[in-house]
């Protein structure tokens, strides 16, 4: 099988292996990592050099707190706003996608929001270049890599004021200037791991600005002095975030991830732009690293296009329910060979097909 699945996604082999391992007998102590208590030493290591690994892999100091909570990036549409917006305070958000177009609505719950920028005019097939927020603003809300509509912001725009990411799912896969952000989310089921985690980023500085009465489970504060063990967290998402850390770390880092991630982008645009039968989405600049979607006019034959995919192994091609046509998922552990059986049967496809 050749898995494109946009998330849950493809994990490193010696990630699966170790893993599968570790639910029978974890580091050879005789208990499964799934009945290990989160306050005993052995998970205490775990998630410890978790945090540090992430601060490693980012270029990040002392000036940051990683923490790995429950609720997925969805939770943190609600849980940023929720300590740094208020009622009298005002919020920028750039809506380049599904994911913008959600956390906007939760954040408008807590205080002022505007919209900074907006892709919407052209069915967020674009990155906007030119952004406006309100002098004053909390924050600037952006999504990094918009997983649906194949859309990435190339570089994080320049702003005065903080800066909020959510890179679910392209965190580790680039060099990035990420201590210019005030605070950094993202689902690990990309790019980190799997799902049951979400890693958060954030600069402590950043924290003299949290909104006061906040309930206890979502005050950002509580979980850093807790270490991330205020409730039991999710035990097995975070060791295999760990393991999955250490598996990039142990490849070359962030600088071979941008350097296998931009080798499999090329080749595969390179092919999605000679096929005439296939159809790209996206402005050339914009395009994501991660995500590639694209279509075949003729909705029959992208079904028969599914249809071959699936008896050559090939999974997770069909776009997102929201806007249909296909998508390829590019994330760190996909195998240039994977990548290269679907361009040959995109090839074939194509050459049977196009007239």
């Amino acid at each position: 099988m050749h898995n494109f699945n946009s998330g849950p996604s493809i994990l490193p082999r010696d990630v699966l292996l170790e893993a599968a391992e570790a639910i029978y007998n974890f580091n050879n102590i005789g208990l499964s990592i799934l009945e290990i208590g989160h306050r005993t030493e052995w998970f205490k290591n775990v998630i410890d050099e978790s945090r540090l690994l992430v601060k490693e892999l980012l270029n990040l100091d002392d000036q940051f707190e990683v923490l790995f909570l429950h609720g997925g990036a969805t939770t943190q549409f609600m849980q940023v706003p929720m300590n740094f917006l208020s009622p009298g305070k005002n919020a920028a958000y750039c809506v380049n996608g599904i994911w913008g177009k959600k956390a906007i609505t939760e954040a408008k719950l807590f205080g002022n929001v505007n919209t900074a920028c907006s892709s919407a005019d052209q069915n967020f097939t674009y990155i906007p270049k030119n952004l406006e927020i309100p002098a004053g603003s909390v924050y600037l809300h952006i999504t990094s890599n918009n997983t649906v509509e194949g859309t990435q912001w190339q570089e994080l725009p320049q702003t005065n004021v903080p800066l909020v990411a959510d890179m679910s799912s392209d965190i580790f896969s680039r060099k990035r200037d990420f201590a210019a952000c005030s605070l950094i989310y993202a689902g690990a089921q990309k790019n980190a791991g799997i799902a049951g985690t979400t890693i958060v980023i954030i600069r402590k500085d950043f924290l003299k600005n949290k909104n006061e009465n906040v309930p206890a489970i979502l005050d950002y504060q509580n979980h850093i002095l807790a270490d991330s063990l205020l409730n039991t967290p999710p035990v097995f998402a975070i060791y295999v975030s760990l393991l999955t850390l250490q598996w990039i770390k142990k490849e070359g880092g962030i600088d071979e991830m941008e350097k296998r991630s931009l080798e499999r982008a090329d080749f595969f645009y390179d092919a999605l732009d000679r096929l005439p039968l296939f159809v790209p989405i996206v402005k050339k600049e914009d395009r994501s690293r991660m995500n590639a979607v694209f279509t075949i006019d003729d909705k029959k034959l992208e079904k028969k296009f599914l249809d071959v995919c699936s008896e050559n192994g090939l999974i997770g091609i069909k776009g997102h329910r929201s806007i249909g046509g296909l998508r390829v998922s590019m994330y760190n552990a996909l195998p240039m060979e994977s990548l290269e059986l679907l361009v040959k049967i995109m090839e074939q496809f194509s050459q049977q097909y196009t007239s």
